[in-house]
């Protein structure tokens, strides 16, 4: 499991003196790792139902800082089977809410050489404007293949016909800009998509799989191949979410249903020893879960150079 012969380029650009893109190689699936940027987002995000001084507590034992932090954002490309799949697209244009950070993506797969029309599908883990913003900045849709097909769940495109935000905990703005943005991503792209209901293979040994919770649709994808396996969990998992996984994040339309799928992923994760990337995890985000009493510890994987 590492980026020995795998066919992503893997030196960073001499304009990024810290580096974007981590490569890997599950079996005979190549995979990429991409950062879009980061988000600027207040801490009590992280935890709107967990006790204010608990949550202070654990913010200072990360060394973060306490009103607000940079929240990673990573999308990840896949090659198998003939297939080349990009997973979620980032923010894109910032939607005037304060996040010129992020919306890298598209740059920075043109930096590692991949050109858009070279994606013949898309997954999305769920339509949140982080996840799907990408593909609406100027002059994307034109690079991208006229067959392209998105995969994403039928619920979650259900969902966003009438959105429900009476559970969620976002800085003002927030729902307004989700909103529309999936309205738009629905008008510009619906007649790409592949809708799938609980489970989906996209390429050999790439699952699409509806977890629900975080968005009713919410989906990862797993990727396996001969003895190794890695799970991109999307938005199933933040970083408080080991230590702490019964904590609300404030995207959470269904957040008691968010923790249940983050607990048995979690679980499930800690018990095969596999692999996991998640979307809001610090960068390059690949790491393995412990568990560790009722709760788990997040594991890094050492960078392989």
């Amino acid at each position: 499991m590492n980026l020995h012969n795998t066919s992503y380029p893997v030196s960073s650009g001499p304009e990024e003196l810290v580096p974007s893109r981590y490569a890997l190689k599950i079996g005979e699936i190549d995979v990429l790792v991409v950062s879009d940027g980061v988000l600027p987002l207040p801490t009590k995000m992280l935890a709107h139902n967990a006790d204010p001084a608990v949550r202070a507590t654990w913010l200072h034992d990360m060394f973060l800082p306490q009103d607000a932090f940079d929240w990673a954002l990573n999308a990840v490309m896949v090659r198998s089977g003939g297939k080349t799949i990009l997973i979620d697209a980032g923010l894109g244009s910032d939607p005037n809410l304060n996040l010129p950070r992020a919306g890298q993506l598209i740059r920075r797969l043109a930096a590692a050489g991949i050109d858009l029309s070279a994606v013949t599908d898309l997954v999305l883990t769920h339509l949140h404007m982080d996840h799907i913003g990408g593909l609406l900045v100027d002059g994307v849709k034109q690079q991208l293949r006229k067959d392209l097909r998105i995969h994403v769940a039928a619920a979650e495109v259900k969902f966003w016909e009438k959105p429900d935000f009476s559970r969620t905990a976002m800085p003002e703005g927030f729902p307004d800009a989700l909103r529309s943005t999936a309205k738009q991503f629905l008008k510009e792209y619906g007649n790409k998509l592949r809708l799938f209901d609980d489970e989906h293979e996209i390429a050999p040994g790439v699952i699409a799989r509806r977890t629900g919770g975080h968005t009713p649709g919410h989906s990862v994808v797993r990727m396996a191949s001969g003895d190794d396996a890695l799970t991109f969990a999307g938005d199933a998992v933040f970083a408080v979410g080991f230590e702490q996984p019964d904590w609300f994040n404030g995207f959470e339309h269904d957040p008691e249903e968010a923790a249940r799928v983050r607990i048995r992923l979690l679980r499930q994760l800690a018990e095969t020893g596999e692999m996991l990337v998640a979307t809001h995890l610090p960068f390059p985000s690949v790491g393995r879960v412990a568990a560790d009493g009722d709760a788990f510890r997040w594991v890094p994987v050492f960078w392989d150079y």
